[in-house]
């Protein structure tokens, strides 16, 4: 990172090189992975000024994917997202705040199944690169627990050993890359 200023500016997500996933616990004894295919966002970062910082993120629900038909279909459903009445999961930070040289939080309001709560997630900035077609490019990677119940998503089976099917704890991952805008051409 050789001169951070030059990071400041607006980025938009790379959909095909960005991962927003989740891990949660199945039946106590494994843990289940997904994703979302389609989410768009922006960002935009004041190195100088890190108050002045922001970014969104809003996630189209239809797009989760376990590797499972039947369960992604599941989780679609009433029992967990309730895609036909709330189609998109929203994050939007409240506040952006560097935790160290090549670390910082962003907080903001979490909605999902039309409940909003605020989370803090915590992101290592991975470098950054000039891709072949000339973008200056940005990579993070960040990750925080949320309890589903959190946001009226309390679906449940017990099983017989003891337990339940799914945990209340949810990993939320993020693999960014986002490309800067050319705020010059924009005008």
């Amino acid at each position: 990172m050789s001169n951070l200023k030059e990071l400041s500016g607006t980025y938009l997500l790379d959909p095909t090189h960005t991962r927003v996933g989740f891990v949660t616990r199945h039946a106590m004894v494994t843990k289940v992975r997904g994703s979302f295919n389609e989410f768009s966002g922006s960002a935009y970062f004041d190195i100088e000024n890190p108050e002045n910082s922001s970014g969104e993120v809003t996630i189209q629900v239809a797009s989760i994917d376990t590797r499972n038909a039947d369960r992604d279909n599941h989780l679609r459903g009433l029992d967990f997202l309730g895609l036909d009445e709330y189609p998109e999961i929203t994050f939007r930070t409240t506040a952006i705040s560097p935790t160290g040289p090549d670390t910082f939080d962003a907080t903001g309001d979490l909605t999902v199944k039309g409940v909003t709560r605020s989370i803090t997630i915590p992101f290592t900035f991975e470098g950054q690169a000039a891709d072949p077609f000339g973008n200056t490019r940005v990579g993070f990677e960040g990750s925080t627990t949320i309890n589903r119940k959190d946001f009226g998503i309390t679906w449940n089976a017990a099983l017989e050993t003891g337990g339940v099917l799914v945990s209340d704890k949810v990993v939320l991952e993020f693999e960014v890359s986002a490309i800067k805008q050319d705020t010059e051409a924009e005008g």
